[in-house]
C-alpha cells in the first residue's frame, strides 16, 4: 500500500502525476495531464478528457508495467460505515480525504 506521502512506481509516473500547467489552473482542464492518483482510494487512472473529472482506473503503470496497488475503495466505504458515517450525507473526516486513514491503526483516528 502506498502511503499518503506517495512514491510512485517510476520516474515517468511521478513526472506525470506532478505535472503543472501554466495555462490551466485546474489540471482537469489540461489535455496534457494523462493520469491521476487518488490517495484516499490508492487508485491510479487515465484521465478522460470529456469536460468532467472522470478517469478509467488502471492496474498497471503505462510506462514501466509495474503492478499498481490494489484499490482501497471498498475498504474506505466499509470503514466509514463502521464509524456510522454516510459519505453522501455526512461530512467525511479530513483524514479520509488524503489517505491518512490507511496508515492509522483502527481506533486511532
Amino acid at each position: 500500500m502506498i502511503s499518503p506521502t506517495t512514491e510512485h512506481c517510476c520516474e515517468q509516473m511521478t513526472t506525470q502525476l506532478n505535472r503543472q500547467c501554466d495555462r490551466h489552473p485546474d489540471t482537469s482542464d489540461c489535455v496534457d495531464v494523462l493520469v491521476r492518483f487518488s490517495p484516499r482510494f490508492q487508485e491510479y487512472g487515465i484521465v478522460i478528457h470529456d469536460g468532467g473529472s472522470a478517469k478509467c482506473r488502471i492496474e498497471f503503470c503505462p510506462w514501466c508495467g509495474h503492478r499498481l496497488p490494489e484499490s482501497q475503495r471498498d475498504r474506505w466505504f466499509d470503514e466509514l460505515e463502521r464509524r456510522g458515517i454516510d459519505p453522501w450525507e455526512d461530512g467525511v473526516p479530513a483524514e479520509f480525504e488524503d489517505g491518512r486513514w490507511l496508515t492509522s491503526a483502527p481506533g486511532q483516528l
